[in-house]
């Protein structure tokens, strides 16, 4: 699991193994150009086309989802849309299936931090379920699998809800605005555009060959 810190004590979190797969479709790309260019010359890049879309998925499917914690709000970034969770208007932090925060409005779920499979599970130690925030555990102090440390959701179910616990303690969450206050919503028109582009400019290589 991946995570970083700004001067603000703002947290990025990516799963582990987005910069490995991510990494994967680039030196894909590297290998294809310089493999067309050696075989075609420079007229080969008119052919690299799918190329590039492959790396550009690479990028928006495993690199860029991401969950972005801060003093203001939680903010998950997926493939399609970004969301942006005040924390006055989170009730719960559920890892069932993957992170998802539950608002009144309805749930919102990271695709950058999806509960683990029976590997994972099979992975945890007692390490892995011992100091969490009070609010992971349930009756007799069980938990899930997707709450275990050592997951991509246990890890961004952490960041969540110790930040949530530290906001509530100091007293910074209002509690009457629960219901009312918005969740923000974006769709990423520019990512859906630019994947568009490259889909049709890939069928009009092949069409040309």
């Amino acid at each position: 699991m991946e995570s970083s810190k700004s001067a603000s004590d703002a947290i990025v979190f990516k799963p582990r193994t987005a910069k490995w797969f991510a990494g994967i479709t680039w030196a894909l790309l590297a290998i294809g150009i310089v493999a067309a260019i050696v075989v075609h010359g420079m007229a080969g890049l008119l052919t690299a086309w799918p190329l590039l879309a492959l790396a550009y998925f690479g990028w928006w499917v495993f690199w860029y989802p991401s969950v972005e914690i801060d003093d203001d709000a939680v903010t998950v970034h997926n493939l399609m849309r970004s969301i942006t969770v005040p924390w006055s208007a989170l009730i719960n932090v559920d890892t069932k299936f993957a992170l998802t925060l539950v608002t009144t409005r309805g749930s919102y779920t990271a695709w950058a931090a999806p509960a683990p499979g029976v590997w994972g599970t099979h992975r945890g130690k007692p390490e892995h379920v011992r100091g969490l925030p009070l609010t992971t555990y349930g009756a007799a102090e069980s938990i899930r699998p997707g709450d275990l440390r050592n997951t991509d959701s246990g890890t961004a179910a952490f960041y969540v809800r110790s930040r949530w616990a530290m906001l509530a303690e100091a007293g910074r969450l209002d509690v009457d605005a629960t219901e009312t206050i918005p969740v923000v919503k974006s769709i990423h028109w520019v990512h859906i555009g630019c994947a568009s582009l490259l889909i049709a400019s890939c069928f009009l290589a092949f069409a040309s060959v």
